[in-house]
């Protein structure tokens, strides 16, 4: 009977999300529902303008904190695997002691300007394509190494481990010096084509292969927890730690998307457009990322640099309230007819236009501009430069007939309307929405065997709360505005 029991022990399962502003946690059930969750915060460094870094250790104190506050009260012998989902992009440098070099840099980090027009002049976009299926942007990890090559000699040469931020957990959890493919597509030194690290790439950073991690699929087993920390935690030292994947990636699965075809637009601190796809595809016109997925497969992406964050700056800073709501009251009624335009490039650019240098501006205003026209015109700019990502997508041949909606900015009925009618489609949104944290407890159910892929996982666990439907008249207004939207970045572009 005992034996019965053991095998039929209801499992639970750590969710790790490493963000920019904090770590989010959560404990959850097999069958999807969250049993406990706790977020701790740390500090974002900006020792000079247009740099952004943080200090890895004060992830891995976050993390710690937050995985003994989430599992009080809780049945730790339950526990059988976590996984991540992180920020990416962002280096972490490592030398032969472990010790921690320099601060991180991070995935919002400008300071790369030299290096990544090195990358693509110099290199060249169409070798770039080659050895890695994408062209470089600056807050890819390749031109952070290259900057630190010719910043910080001495800092280079100390290093022998590269990582990414949630490979710093999970090292420091299991000792395993390991990366998946999805968080490892954004360094642009992996061949993410073949799934495998680009010799070329590294011989331009002037690395070895022998300082990466070990590849993994985001759902596979790389370690278990070190008896220390399981000691620490008061958890079995069985516990197994699970690849993970970047953010967005974690993210998706946590919404359903999976296989091919399926749609995720993100809108929280930065915004995405992501596309799964059970093939690979090469984005021909350099507008997109070409990555790895979560579930085996790939997926074409889409990053702004600025999305929720946007609404929040304008709110917080400008308006300087934070009841965003209210601010959002009777514009409804505006939808398509707003002729105040805004360009949401506070932080620069990524996706389509890779412009480090581009930078927000209201277009359009008169004598009789109201504040609600401005507020209105924030929420429409950042989907409008979704939008952007959308047709770089559709010309490499991806059809999307409907999206999920997940992130801060999701919760406003408002811009979920925005949204069906700038896409023109229906917008589903998720019954449970916690971000990277819910898809990587998703991806470690998959990892300790509880579902035999990650897309059954989705399938058996994620369920639509509701849908937004277009409106064709709204749409139609709509389609004319963003025709007119294509047309200022470009005009703007020499005064950057």
């Amino acid at each position: 009977m005992k034996l019965l029991l053991h095998f039929m022990k209801p499992y639970t399962y750590i969710g790790i999300d490493l963000g920019t502003s904090g770590t989010k946690l959560l404990l959850v059930a097999a069958d999807g529902s969250i049993l406990a969750e706790n977020t701790q915060s740390y500090p974002v460094f900006y020792p000079y303008p247009g740099w952004s870094e943080q200090n890895p250790e004060d992830w891995f104190a976050a993390a710690m904190r937050s995985l003994n506050e989430l599992l009080k009260g809780q049945n730790k012998a339950a526990v059988k695997g976590i996984s991540f989902g992180g920020q990416m992009h962002g280096l972490v440098a490592l030398d032969k002691d472990d010790t921690v070099i320099r601060p991180a840099i991070l995935w919002n980090d400008g300071r790369t300007e030299k290096q990544t027009a090195y990358l693509n002049e110099v290199i060249g976009k169409e070798k770039l394509s080659a050895y890695t299926g994408n062209i470089a942007f600056a807050g890819f990890t390749a031109p952070k190494i290259l900057w630190i090559k010719e910043n910080e000699p001495e800092n280079f040469a100390r290093i022998a481990k590269i990582m990414l931020p949630k490979d710093y957990l999970a090292y420091r959890l299991s000792g395993a010096f390991c990366t998946d493919f999805s968080d490892a597509s954004g360094m642009l030194l992996l061949d993410v084509k073949n799934r495998r690290w680009s010799k070329e790439m590294c011989e331009v950073c002037g690395i070895s292969e022998e300082q990466l991690p070990k590849l993994h699929e985001s759902y596979e087993v790389v370690g278990t927890l070190k008896r220390e920390i399981a000691e620490e935690l008061g958890l079995p030292v069985e516990v197994k730690i699970i690849a993970g994947a970047g953010d967005n990636a974690a993210a998706a699965v946590g919404t359903g998307v999976a296989g091919e075809g399926g749609c995720n637009i993100s809108l929280g601190t930065s915004g995405t457009l992501f596309v799964s796809s059970e093939k690979y595809r090469e984005d021909k016109v350099n507008a997109l990322h070409s990555f790895c997925h979560a579930d085996g497969g790939w997926h074409l992406m889409g990053c702004i640099l600025s999305a929720a964050s946007c609404n929040a700056w304008w709110s917080d800073h400008i308006l300087q309230t934070k009841d965003y709501a209210k601010e959002q009251e009777g514009l409804e009624e505006q939808l398509g007819k707003n002729d105040v335009y805004f360009l949401p490039y506070l932080m620069g650019e990524r996706c389509p236009h890779n412009d480090v240098n581009a930078r927000g501006a209201f277009i359009g205003m008169r004598p009789d501009t109201t504040r609600k026209q401005m507020t209105l015109a924030v929420l429409e700019g950042v989907t409008f430069a979704l939008r952007d990502c959308m047709e770089a997508a559709k010309k490499n041949g991806v059809t999307v007939e409907r999206t999920m909606l997940c992130g801060g900015g999701a919760k406003s009925p408002l811009w979920r309307k925005i949204v069906a009618n700038v896409m023109n489609m229906p917008v589903d949104i998720p019954q449970t929405e916690q971000g990277p944290s819910y898809g990587a407890a998703m991806i470690a159910m998959v990892g300790c065997g509880e579902y035999q892929t990650v897309k059954e996982a989705a399938k058996a666990i994620v369920r639509v709360k509701e849908t937004v439907l277009q409106n064709e008249k709204i749409a139609t207004f709509y389609a004319q505005r963003y025709n007119h939207f294509t047309k200022l970045y470009p005009a703007l572009r020499t005064v950057y």
